[in-house]
């Protein structure tokens, strides 16, 4: 008789193993964390408006010719994806200044940048997941030239598709960070999640957070600002469709 097994626990949510070998079940937690991991806490309801955001973007992704892992919805909390071997590396699309690009340069928070940054980062959160640039991520065989290209172009893909997405919602797409897989023939696809535990959302009238820095800088309660932001992007896939 199979019986699942919890294969990893990270910060936001649980992979498990299923029947199919190529299939996993995604749990979303009712949990945040900042400073990568040392801070952490319990929100009620918090997976599930996370999963509720991320399964909508994906979707319209999908529709738009971009792969993910992303098979099916099971429960509120709850997906399939194909199993994929995760690429340590995250990759940082920059529309605004904002954040820790903020402090590091010496900038206030708010300047549209006159082209999307790019940056790319090493996954380790015992090393505070430092900076990497892509000759360094091929030196150590983390991916190759040509994946970087793929990993990129998909990068500008996604920003090009979310940006008057969220506009059209009302809020600003600041900044986000993807994660990338790859399937069991070496394909690279987008992985992971898009919701506002990896991106910033700005009000685009008032400029209020809309996203995980209401938890970092307690302006407001998480699980309510994620209920917002799933609210107003599914009116605005409503009247897109």
């Amino acid at each position: 008789m199979f019986m699942e097994k919890l294969l990893y626990t990270g910060k936001a949510k649980q992979m498990w193993q299923t029947e199919d070998p190529e299939v996993l079940r995604v749990v979303y937690l009712d949990q945040a964390t900042a400073l990568n991991g040392k801070q952490k806490d319990h929100f009620a309801g918090k997976g599930q408006a996370a999963k509720a955001i991320s399964d909508l973007v994906f979707g319209y992704l999908i529709d738009h010719g971009i792969e993910t892992h992303f098979i099916k919805q099971l429960s509120p909390t709850e997906d399939l994806v194909k199993k994929c071997e995760m690429v340590p590396l995250e990759f940082v699309t920059r529309n605004v200044v904002a954040g820790h690009f903020a402090s590091r340069y010496g900038l206030a928070e708010g300047q549209v940048l006159a082209a999307p940054v790019e940056e790319t980062f090493y996954k380790s959160d015992q090393l505070d997941d430092p900076f990497i640039n892509n000759s360094a991520a091929v030196g150590l065989q983390l991916a190759t030239p040509a994946e970087l290209d793929r990993m990129w172009d998909l990068c500008r893909q996604v920003n090009a598709l979310l940006t008057p997405l969220f506009a059209k919602a009302g809020m600003q797409l600041v900044d986000f960070k993807l994660e990338f897989g790859r399937l069991g023939d070496g394909h690279i696809v987008l992985a992971d999640e898009f919701s506002p535990d990896n991106c910033r959302l700005w009000d685009t009238a008032t400029k209020d957070h809309l996203d995980k820095d209401v938890y970092r800088r307690h302006l407001a309660d998480l699980t309510t600002t994620y209920e917002t932001v799933f609210t107003r992007l599914q009116a605005a896939l409503k009247e897109e469709a």
